[in-house]
């Protein structure tokens, strides 16, 4: 009973308090790095150098009146946000935040669950979410939510084909599905998968930015374009599910991109346990695997603070001319190099 439902339980109840946390403070993060670029301050008024600043705008949006168009679907209208969060959440069951520890004398594993598909599981449950944005640009019966929802469509179709074949080039280095495994088979060739896979690494990234709708891929948004984009007509604790599901869904590409590429729960030079590097192992996994996935984060929001967005017709190309292409060599390529090694 402890093992199958009490931890477990705990497991996820510990799991989904932090990542709506992380995603909350992740907002604030955001503000303040942009304010950085520009040579400002940011968010300063509520709290110590505007700390509490994510509490204000959550009490703001949920005594905000939620508004439903008139002509909009109403159940589409409402069940669309929820389409978006729930994959977002639910996608960190199988993500490794470490390896097993022990823990009041039992041994405890930093995971909720460790499948032997947990890619596959990732990757089908991860492209649910865009169904929420085509769903709630249809709802909302307006043209500019409902052009939104083709460009996310379109854009789905450009990038997932590229991020698919390049993580089947990941599953041919590492010989497994699992979260976990891909982990120790990094930990067993004394590599992390980045400096054998350097361009799978790269074209995932870049899906990564298109899966998450940011910039300089955030089409179905497009403020200047769309005034919003799928998400003009929402209002209140609606809209906020949409700005959660962004943001979680960002801590889901940072977090498989540090276990699939960067060694997960490994410290940096795994396999040196001389000084001057031994004491690197004695940071916890968790604690490496939280800092790596940090870094990614704010490289998204560097890059939105740095770069313009593509037009509409660039992504296209980008994605049927550039992207597809390099991630069919490079599986063959690796094909090639497995079968001869």
């Amino acid at each position: 009973m402890l093992d199958t439902v009490v931890i477990p339980l705990l497991k996820i109840l510990i799991l989904l308090n932090g990542v709506l946390i992380a995603v909350t403070y992740m907002v604030l993060l955001e503000r303040k790095v942009i304010a950085w670029v520009q040579v400002r301050l940011g968010p300063m008024r509520v709290g110590p150098y505007g700390i509490l600043q994510p509490i204000a705008d959550a009490v703001k949006l949920m005594v905000k009146e939620d508004i439903t168009p008139t002509r909009a679907d109403k159940w589409v209208f409402t069940a669309a946000p929820i389409i978006v969060i729930v994959p977002a959440l639910i996608v960190f069951a199988v993500i490794p935040f470490g390896d097993q520890v022990d823990l009041f004398g039992r041994t405890v594993s930093l995971y909720v669950t460790d499948i032997n598909v947990g890619l596959l599981y990732i990757v089908s449950v991860a492209s649910i979410g865009v169904y929420g944005i085509i769903l709630g640009g249809w709802a909302s019966n307006s043209k500019y939510p409902l052009l939104a929802s083709l460009r996310a469509s379109a854009q789905l179709i450009s990038y997932e084909v590229a991020v698919t074949m390049t993580l089947v080039s990941l599953i041919v280095v590492a010989g497994s599905l699992s979260m976990v495994q891909i982990v120790r088979a990094q930990q067993d060739a004394h590599v992390w998968f980045v400096f054998l896979q350097p361009v799978a690494f790269v074209l995932y990234f870049i899906g990564g930015l298109a899966e998450t709708n940011r910039a300089p891929f955030d089409l179905p948004e497009a403020e200047q374009e769309l005034t919003g984009g799928f998400h003009t007509e929402y209002s209140g604790m609606r809209f906020a599910l949409f700005f959660l599901a962004e943001y979680a869904n960002m801590i889901v590409v940072s977090a498989v991109a540090t276990t699939l590429f960067w060694g997960g729960w490994l410290r940096p030079f795994p396999s040196i346990q001389v000084a001057p590097l031994a004491w690197l192992g004695l940071v916890p996994g968790w604690i490496w695997f939280l800092a790596k996935t940090f870094v990614f984060l704010y490289v998204f929001l560097w890059v939105r603070a740095t770069l313009p967005r593509y037009r509409y017709d660039q992504l296209m190309r980008l994605g049927w001319k550039v992207l597809i292409p390099l991630a069919i060599a490079n599986l063959i390529v690796t094909g090639f190099v497995k079968v001869l090694l």
